[in-house]
């Protein structure tokens, strides 16, 4: 590595400012190359990231910009070690957030059974609210087509946020998660998934989502807490015997396939292995026993439907018992009575959303005498697809499923040890990992009944009937990768074929979009399309995301690797925390408390911006705090100001002389410690505790050494180059070691006097350091230096005199040892302080006492 190839020295300028940085600095890196991944190196000298790529279906927030400096820190540090870094950035630009976000801007809804119209066009601008409640509907293809355009502006906006933050990424390794090489990769590894058994298809209860019309899977759930009320329903046992079941899903009593009650509940063990009777439709339901039934939950006696929450699915496929829908994917109660459901009181509900039927529901309860008492209102927590707007059903329908240890503890317990092999930054956050796959309930469902997405790549054959050969899809050779089946004829068939009976039908879905992202190192490895490549970027080192999505990206690729591998996908993952509001919650658009970025990052700086997010350590939330932002800004400000002055000075022409003065070494000491401290704390991704370190002793070097040292380093001779020679090695030092942080003033003050990028510059050492003293120094010295100037300064600062004012006679006074050491650095100390006699008077005092006379 060198600092001698990119670009020459600018030379101090009159008024250094941090205006215009960005730009200046963004354009120079991107035509230099400075961040270009060397693909020659080996692999123990690559440095490889498994970028997030952030959703394109909005807005950049405050939390992007949090996370990805911290990123961003270790791919500088990593590279100024001697690592080539493979830094790509992506889009996530698939899935429902895209969807949702075209058909709320362009007003418009998909509806496959529509043809291609090659002559549409999209809304010149945004459409109001009236066209998005009335959307037009377009054909998947021109559906699809809208999506792609979409995103490709969202991208150019990101893009250029990202560019002015800062990113050191090497942009010719962008990649989107909807595009060819994705696609491919996606398909590829569904369809090993599918040859070892590991994908497979099933018709069984899903988790339905009736805003988006798709389904869901187990990680993309959340609680959230809705009213709702507890009726008490009137069922008849044996010989009229009164059974009373509490439920807030009314509506589904024609779904009720049986009544639960727990093994060691007393109070029904009489019952169990009999029948009894519904109200309103009067079908008799088995009564059960299982012990997942809570005696202390209403009546302690539950009644079983198909489906009203997972407990049901449960109680279903473990009891064996009957399927009674009632639902459908529409959130509507299906036109027809399930087998065995009397049509009459049923055509009631027929049609009816939830709530329209549950209202008459309780009528009809109410009106037979079967609803005991009013009903009583509660707040209970329901289950939410994590982008939806509406609760979950759950409904019967063919899907596909990927093997994740739900229903195979062999496969769990690999898992597990997956995640114990895992370095984990914070540690603890291993524990989230443990908690979310032992608590797994069932295999990972990747179907999704959308468009815009990665096709599933399979068809089915058609009988002479016309029906479906689900249980052997036809796949393609992995050659023929990406495919979509539903515009791509399978090998062997023509596309007069389609949807003919003997003929085939492709299948309609898209896999989810955590199929595609968790498979993301493979994307941009290039696996099994650039062997040389993935040889020396895979496993990769890094994984950095989110805690809160421990449960989907990291668990997701984990397991996608270990089956396709063996092995984990990176050697690290490191946890970032979430951004709260100066009120300490989280931010939130609904909240209405988001920041903008671009505007915070225009108006203060990116350094300033970076400066606090790097102030946020590794899985710990930070508030956002403007007055931080400030401080950073400062900060920057002051490294430009500190920089000229030192540079004015002539340390530009000492950088490789030595420090003979103990002032200076002490300095260069006190430095070697804190180059020291920064490091461990970078190589155990803390970069906080490496920017608080640099920092501290920055300002220390400001206000205390460049003061004691300024009237010597305007002189001549050996003092004076001793002088210039530690200003010159410390600045040296302190670029490098704020460059992670703050890229854009270390590089504008780097160019000023030193060839090359910073960027591209090795790391400092603590050998480095102690190569420019002549003798070893001590660090304390400069300590004691400065609280002898600040004693001084008080003392002036008491009399309100100017700091430039005389002293004619200062007084040390201390024991013996103190003022020794003192009197190595009198004369800087004098100079300093603007003292014309300073006389040491030992062990008059316990401590350090400067008496000033004026």
């Amino acid at each position: 590595m060198t600092d001698t190839t990119i670009s020459p020295r600018g030379g101090v300028p009159e008024r250094p400012s941090l205006d215009g940085l960005e730009e200046t600095w963004a354009r120079r890196w991107q035509e230099d190359g400075t961040y270009a991944f060397d693909r020659t190196k080996e692999r123990s000298d690559v440095y490889a990231i498994d970028t997030p790529p952030p959703t394109v279906s909005g807005e950049l927030h405050m939390g992007h910009v949090f996370s990805y400096t911290h990123t961003d820190t270790v791919a500088r540090f990593q590279r100024m070690r001697g690592r080539t870094v493979f830094y790509p950035m992506g889009w996530d630009d698939n899935g429902l957030p895209t969807e949702r976000r075209v058909q709320n801007v362009y007003g418009v809804r998909p509806d496959p059974s529509l043809p291609y119209d090659k002559d549409w066009r999209p809304p010149a601008a945004p459409v109001d609210d009236a066209a998005r409640k009335n959307p037009t509907a377009i054909s998947r293809r021109n559906f699809i087509e809208l999506c792609e355009l979409l995103t490709v502006e969202d991208e150019k906006a990101f893009e250029a946020l990202w560019r002015r933050l800062g990113l050191s990424v090497d942009w010719s390794l962008t990649y989107t998660t909807i595009g060819s090489a994705a696609r491919a990769a996606s398909q590829r590894a569904f369809l090993r998934n599918l040859a070892r058994g590991e994908a497979y298809q099933a018709e069984a209860p899903t988790l339905w989502d009736v805003g988006y019309g798709t389904a869901v899977a187990q990680a993309e759930l959340e609680d959230r807490e809705r009213p709702g009320a507890y009726h008490r329903l009137r069922f008849t046992g044996p010989d009229g015997r009164e059974v009373l079941i509490d439920t807030t899903r009314p509506e589904l009593l024609p779904a009720c396939v049986a009544l639960v009650c727990h093994p060691d509940d007393e109070r029904y063990a009489d019952l169990v292995g009999a029948a009894a009777r519904t109200p309103v439709f009067g079908v008799e339901v088995p009564v059960r026993a299982h012990p997942l039934a809570d005696p202390a939950k209403g009546t302690g006696i539950a009644m079983v439907c198909t489906f009203g929450d997972l407990t049901d699915v449960t109680w279903w496929r473990e009891l064996r018992l009957d399927t009674r829908v009632v639902i459908g994917r529409d959130g509507r109660l299906l036109p027809e009575p399930p087998a065995g459901v009397p049509a009459e009181p049923y055509a009631a509900l027929a049609g009816q959303t939830v709530n329209g039927a549950r209202r008459t529901l309780v009528e009809l309860l109410a009106d037979a005498g079967d609803l005991v008492g009013e009903p009583r209102p509660i707040t209970h927590p329901v289950k939410f697809y994590e982008r939806g707007d509406r609760p979950l059903e759950i409904v019967s329908t063919r899907q596909w499923y990927l093997r994740n240890g739900g229903r195979d503890a062999g496969l769990r317990e690999e898992l597990l040890a997956r995640g114990r092999e895992l370095r984990w930054v914070p540690e603890h956050m291993r524990h989230r990992y443990e908690h979310w796959v032992g608590g797994l309930t069932g295999d990972w469902l990747v179907s999704r009944q959308r468009f815009f997405g990665v096709p599933v790549p399979v068809w089915y054959r058609l009988d002479d009937a016309g029906e479906p050969d689900w249980s052997h899809p036809l796949t393609p050779d992995e050659a023929m990768l990406p495919i979509d089946p539903t515009s791509e004829p399978p090998p062997g068939y023509e596309e007069t074929q389609r949807g003919e009976p003997g003929g085939f039908t492709g299948d309609p879905d898209v896999l989810d979009t955590w199929a595609t992202s968790s498979l993301t190192p493979q994307i941009v490895g290039g696996w099994e399309t650039d062997p040389d490549l993935f040889a020396r970027v895979f496993p990769m080192d890094l994984r950095p995301q989110g805690h809160d999505i421990i449960r989907t990206w990291l668990f997701a690729t984990v397991a996608r690797s270990h089956l396709e591998h063996g092995a984990l996908p990176w050697h690290t993952a490191v946890l970032s925390g979430w951004i709260l509001d100066p009120d300490r919650k989280k931010m939130s658009k609904s909240k209405g408390n988001v920041v903008t970025p671009m505007a915070l990052l225009e108006r203060n700086g990116s350094d300033a911006v970076r400066y606090w997010a790097a102030n946020g350590k590794p899985g710990m939330d930070l508030a956002f705090d403007p007055a931080q932002v400030k401080v950073g800004r400062r900060l920057a400000t002051k490294l430009l100001n500190a920089s000229r002055f030192a540079l004015g000075l002539g340390a530009a022409d000492a950088l490789r002389a030595a420090a003979t003065q103990p002032l200076d070494t002490a300095m260069l000491a006190e430095l070697s410690g804190v180059v020291a401290t920064a490091t461990t704390a970078f190589d155990g991704y803390d970069h906080t505790a490496a920017l608080m370190a640099t920092e501290a002793f920055f300002w220390r070097f400001c206000d205390d050494y460049i003061e004691l040292v300024k009237e010597r380093a305007y002189g001549t001779g050996p003092a004076a180059d001793s002088a210039r020679a530690a200003l010159a090695t410390a600045l040296s030092v302190q670029l490098r070691l704020f460059a992670p942080v703050l890229p854009f003033v270390t590089e504008e003050v780097w160019s000023w006097w030193r060839y090359g990028s910073v960027h591209r510059s090795p790391w400092p050492t603590t050998y480095e350091v102690g190569r420019a003293m002549e003798a070893p120094g001590d660090p304390e010295l400069l300590r004691l230096a400065a609280d002898a100037l600040g004693q001084v300064r008080r003392a002036k600062s008491e009399r309100k005199l100017s700091m430039k004012a005389d002293v004619p006679l200062a007084e040390a006074l201390g024991p013996a040892a103190v003022l020794d050491r003192l009197g190595t650095v009198a004369d800087d100390l004098r100079a300093a302080g603007r003292i014309a006699k300073l006389d040491l008077l030992p062990d008059r005092t316990t401590e350090l006492v400067i008496a000033c006379a004026f």
